[in-house]
């Protein structure tokens, strides 16, 4: 079973750890990381999740395993989930919520969908879509809502063409 470890608020490890899906003890924190691809057409990369796990589509993303950085963890999520290995993206920005410290990354990068191996138990599709195309998926029902949320943080902070920042999502 995979281990994460566990923050205190100030994002300080405290050397403990929990298993995937266990409760997040109260005052800790966990990590997690999601990446914004883009292509040099503007379009974004996302991908379906399996049926077992939701069905939605979403972006690239997940828990870094227990001893794994950040960025470790966005490599390793990128190359299990997609099959593909990617440059050092960029740290975005970070949110915290209750439980947990998300660090979002933003890569461009052209991959052709065909060079993707998808991992069959955690993704069934992926696809370039338009910031459009994924507002429209969204307002479906069909776009996993934090996720999104993540998404419209990025678009918003990009416009004003800012590097790193930290905020709380509601």
């Amino acid at each position: 079973m995979e281990k994460r470890d566990l923050y205190d608020g100030e994002r300080r490890f405290t050397g403990r750890t929990i298993y995937k899906g266990e409760d997040i003890p109260k005052g800790m924190h966990i990590l997690v990381v999601i990446i914004v691809m883009q292509n040099i057409e503007g379009k974004f990369l996302i991908q379906k999740r399996s049926i077992n796990k939701d069905g939605k589509w979403a972006l690239t993303g997940g828990h870094p395993k227990a001893g794994e950085s950040s960025l470790e963890g966005i490599k390793t999520e990128v190359k299990e989930e997609l099959g593909i290995d990617i440059p050092n993206p960029t740290l975005f920005y970070t949110t915290k919520d209750e439980d947990s410290f998300c660090d979002l990354y933003y890569l461009k990068k052209d991959v052709s969908l065909k060079d993707l191996v998808l991992q069959e138990d955690e993704v069934s599709d992926a696809i370039y879509a338009t910031k459009e195309e994924i507002d429209n998926l969204f307002n479906k029902g069909i776009f996993k809502k934090s996720h999104y949320l993540v998404f419209q943080e990025y678009l918003k902070y990009a416009k004003e063409d800012k590097k790193c920042h930290v905020m709380k999502l509601k």
